[in-house]
């Protein structure tokens, strides 16, 4: 019986995050030799695991006397998976049963165990429907629970386990690109894409008249305003969506980030768009300009706690051990940007994190750090209800009709007062 290579793909993808701790960004060599269609198949089945695995341990308890080993539980784990997505059990079985026998003296002998438990789980999956939404980590969860309530908490949760769309930026006109491509044409002026869509394939990809960004993100550029001829830095710029933003608006943008490896992306972007900015790596607690800058634009490191709903992986990866060397970082990152200004000048901080102590805090004790100025944001499409005393806040569970954003904060500061 011949392997599915993109399921053996998915079980080791799967098997990083939950046991090793390792990001599904850092298992690319897991994907070497596949196709982009199994390569794709593999990390969609990955993050469908991830998201729901709360859900498909849950399907197996009733069928499992004790725990199995660590390469059998995870191919069980994407056999419920998929059972229960409503694929056709026999394929499922097939294919389970295969990889079993695979997989040598760790779980050749378990072949007769994968079958008959995968086919009670297969005449079971009327259950999946009943099954509560995964809750996040106790230490995000009470993190979560201190600063936006239970029942924010729970639609965030339920925001997570559906994903994320993918959405657009546009270079020029954004309702011409969602009427050619059928896509959704959003409030604040990003392109939600239907789902399903190859991004590579679609009008405009190679002409650079677009860029992946999601809306809430878009947002922190949209914040800072920038002006044709501005000088403006893009800080912690990488992978560069925010830098596409500034230069399209015509600033003069000097996007700077410590890793150079991540700054590839940016750099193929610009060229993918024909648009120009000055790259540097270096970093920014040691780097200083040459001339202040007009406005600056500071993505900071953070928890990345925002973006769990296209990025499922991170509650496994992470915990509360970080977050306060996190929390210093962004505080003497915001204190060395403030000194970079020319006088008038403006900074935005953002972070796509949905912990207050890295957003609206922040904020608040640079302000008093600094005799700041807070000016909140007033951008189109944005729900007043967004914007609070230190910046707009946003959430997963915002738009959950429209399929939800990434929860970011975003915070606009003048050191004039």
């Amino acid at each position: 019986m011949s392997i599915d290579l993109a399921r053996r793909a998915a079980c080791a993808l799967i098997l990083g995050v939950t046991d090793d701790r390792r990001t599904l960004a850092e298992q690319a060599e897991v994907l070497e030799g596949l196709s982009p269609g199994e390569r794709a198949r593999a990390q969609r089945l990955a993050l469908s695991v991830l998201r729901n695995l709360a859900r498909v341990d849950a399907m197996l308890k009733p069928h499992l006397r004790k725990a199995p080993p660590a390469d059998l539980r995870v191919l069980l784990r994407l056999a419920v998976l998929e059972l229960c997505e409503g694929a056709p059990p026999h394929g499922v079985v097939n294919a389970a049963v295969a990889l079993c026998r695979s997989g040598g003296r760790r779980t050749d002998g378990y072949a007769g165990l994968v079958n008959a438990v995968l086919r009670k789980v297969a005449e079971d999956t009327a259950r999946w429907a009943t099954l509560p939404v995964p809750a996040l980590p106790g230490w995000l969860r009470g993190r979560m629970m201190s600063a936006w309530g239970k029942v924010a908490v729970q639609r965030m949760e339920a925001a997570h386990l559906v994903g994320a769309p993918i959405d657009l930026s546009v270079k020029g006109d954004p309702a011409v690109l969602a009427e050619e491509l059928g896509a959704e044409l959003l409030p604040t002026g990003s392109v939600r894409l239907p789902q399903g869509a190859q991004v590579t394939e679609l009008p405009g990809y190679a002409e650079g008249r677009w860029w992946v960004q999601d809306a809430a993100a878009a947002l922190a550029a949209r914040a800072l305003a920038a002006q044709p001829g501005e000088r403006v830095l893009d800080l912690c710029a990488a992978p560069g969506g925010k830098t596409l933003q500034l230069a399209a608006a015509g600033a003069d943008v000097t996007a700077l980030d410590i890793s150079e490896a991540r700054l590839g992306r940016l750099w193929q972007n610009l060229t993918r768009c024909g648009l120009s900015a000055r790259v540097v790596a270096a970093d920014a607690l040691l780097w200083a300009p040459d001339a202040p800058f007009d406005a600056i634009l500071l993505d900071a490191p953070c928890s990345a706690t925002g973006t769990i709903r296209r990025h499922p992986d991170l509650p496994f990866v992470k915990d509360a051990a970080g977050i306060k060397e996190l929390v210093a970082l962004q505080a003497a990152l915001l204190d060395r940007a403030l000194g970079w200004l020319r006088p008038g000048g403006r900074l935005v901080y953002a972070t796509c994190s949905l912990l207050p102590e890295e957003g609206e805090r922040q904020i608040e004790a640079a302000q008093a750090r600094h005799g700041l100025r807070v000016v909140v944001p007033e951008l189109p499409g944005v729900d007043p209800a967004w914007r609070g005393p230190a910046g707009l806040r946003l959430r997963p569970d915002y738009w959950p009709e429209r399929g939800g954003m990434d929860g970011f904060f975003i915070g606009s500061v003048y050191p004039d007062s």
